[in-house]
């Protein structure tokens, strides 16, 4: 989460980035007077804890309410494990072939805070042909923030694809405000599909990894959104309006794991509590709690070194804004949803040490982990934090955003359900089995 850090600190500030809200090109910053008082209490919240966890100094009360954070402090300490250099990144973020890696560049690149990050995220935005990396590009710039992240959003609010033009809306707005703001699109509801909404998930993390027993020595890889989905599985929030406020299933799938092509499914079902005491959101904080088999080469699938079966646990807790234009079941639909995570993996430092970067971000080379199972416990070495945004997009050009037409194959209590019929291929198998995959 250094990324998030960069620009906070009160000597950048001063020093670096001291430049007015006027001389960065945005025609009329919303006031701080002109935001209700929700957002204004929100906002003095977000600054007060931002400023201290880099320097204690600037906020008053007890430091465990702002100093307790597992992964800032780690952030002060780790070691980079991308040790390209800058040429090199600002190069292949902007050339290399695959837009995964152009990404991971930009995505590392902004994390180490040079002054003209914002820069190459905007050639970026503006010359790459691939969607993904051009919102997500958006989202590192929102990340860096400031008068300069705004203006230089604002470049894209009138572009030619519309979810482009909407996110760089959208992150304007919560800059701006600490809410998020829509275009005026209508939605397209799928019948008989399995959840009444299949929100496509942006999940940026940094995954520290310890280095040696004595817990003084640490590394960082920070991936970017399409390098995390490229390892882990690209993720899908499918809540259903009877129950979203308890339960809701994380499914996830990686391409080119498999040796006969068919997606690597690994769904998560989540419980906990949600608060609705505003109609037009919900805060909430989820936990899951499933069975997996663990890879103990570190890579899924591949059991070469032997598996261990174990209950692996994650949490995720944030905010959803719901849409009132878009009814579900005479309720409102959630537009977007934003927050964080955290969790336990293991990285098989073996297998990475001494090859490129492009051999490390390949499908299922990193697993998840837990610390309470005897076996495995002692070889989790990784504790994964980040941050996670979900918007409706319009996936077939139809100019109505779809609420539900994402392919995802789960069963409402996360269950593998590879034809999507609502009924669970096998009864309490929530990830694919690796003993019946084709060869």
């Amino acid at each position: 989460m250094a990324i998030d850090l960069c620009n906070k600190s009160p000597s950048e500030l001063a020093e670096k980035r001291s430049a007015e809200w006027s001389e960065s090109g945005v025609a009329e910053p919303v006031l701080l007077d002109d935001l209700g008082s929700e957002q204004r209490d929100a906002l003095n919240y977000a600054y007060r804890a931002t400023l201290g966890n880099v320097d204690p100094r600037f906020v008053a009360g007890d430091p465990a309410a702002w100093a307790s954070d597992f992964g800032y402090a780690l952030d002060r300490v780790a070691i980079r494990l991308d040790n390209r250099s800058n040429d090199e990144l600002r190069t292949q973020a902007l050339e290399h072939p695959d837009p995964v890696m152009r990404e991971q560049a930009l995505y590392e690149y902004a994390d180490r805070d040079h002054a003209d990050a914002l820069e190459l995220l905007e050639q970026a935005v503006r010359h790459d042909t691939n969607r993904e990396l051009r919102w997500d590009a958006l989202w590192a710039a929102e990340k860096l923030g400031g008068p300069e992240g705004i203006s230089m959003l604002q470049n894209f609010l009138r572009d030619d694809d519309p979810e482009i033009a909407e996110w760089s809306k959208l992150f304007i707005s919560e800059l701006q405000s600490g809410d998020p703001a829509f275009d005026g699109r209508s939605c397209l509801f799928t019948p008989g599909r399995t959840f009444d909404e299949t929100i496509y998930l942006l999940i940026h993390c940094d995954l520290y990894v310890r280095l040696d027993d004595t817990n003084t020595h640490w590394g960082k890889i920070s991936l970017a959104p399409q390098g995390l989905a490229r390892i882990f599985g690209q993720a899908h929030a499918c809540p259903n309006v009877a129950t979203r406020e308890r339960q809701l299933v994380i499914a996830k799938t990686i391409s080119g794991l498999h040796k006969d092509g068919s997606p690597h499914c690994d769904n998560y079902l989540f419980r906990g509590f949600t608060d609705r005491t505003r109609r037009d959101r919900g805060n909430f904080f989820f936990e899951s709690l499933v069975p997996r088999t663990f890879f103990k080469s570190g890579r899924a699938d591949d059991p070469s070194e032997g598996i261990r079966q174990a209950n692996i646990g994650f949490a995720r807790y944030g905010t959803w804004h719901l849409e009132p234009r878009f009814q579900i079941h005479q309720d409102a639909a959630i537009r977007y949803v934003r927050g964080r995570f955290q969790g336990w993996g293991f990285v098989n430092l073996a297998r990475i040490a001494g090859k490129p970067l492009a051999e490390v971000l390949t499908p299922g080379n990193g697993v998840l982990s837990t610390l309470h199972d005897p076996e495995i416990g002692p070889m989790t070495n990784a504790f994964i934090a980040g941050t996670f945004k979900g918007k409706l997009n319009d996936w077939d050009g139809d100019g109505l955003i779809d609420l539900n037409s994402r392919d995802v194959y789960s069963t409402a209590e996360g269950e593998i359900d590879m034809d999507q019929d609502g009924i669970a291929d096998s009864r309490g198998r929530t990830c694919c089995d690796h003993t019946t995959i084709l060869p």
